[in-house]
């Protein structure tokens, strides 16, 4: 089981590092949504397409290495193409396809056993 936890940490760490270096500011922040939406998903986190996603602009910009201003940018042109709203600290999916190739995210390095959206 120690083993599989240090090949699925590797795995995330690959794709993050992917991330950081070839996908732009919109299809990183989308990326990261699609991750934490199946992540929550997979251990009952989810409400539908929502999730509560309890952190600050600034927050997620240290995380993503884009200033708050760049987050606030990528969230209203997420949420103008239609494909999340945002409200307080609940974040609601609109259009998982588009937010999805917008990322470019293959879920299948997460290993959670589960079929593909």
């Amino acid at each position: 089981m120690l083993w599989l936890s240090t090949l699925i940490d590797g795995a995330i760490q690959r794709e993050w590092l992917v991330a950081m270096g070839r996908r732009s500011a919109l299809g990183h922040f989308a990326h990261l949504l699609c991750e934490l939406f199946l992540r929550l998903e997979s251990v009952g986190q989810t409400d539908g397409q929502r999730f509560r996603l309890p952190i600050t602009q600034v927050e997620l910009g240290d995380t993503l290495g884009l200033s708050s201003v760049h987050v606030n940018r990528v969230v209203q042109e997420l949420r103008s193409k239609g494909m999340i709203t945002w409200t307080g600290d609940v974040v609601t999916i609109l259009d998982w396809a588009e937010l999805r190739k917008e990322a470019d995210f293959d879920p299948t390095y997460l290993y959670l056993n589960r079929e593909s959206r």
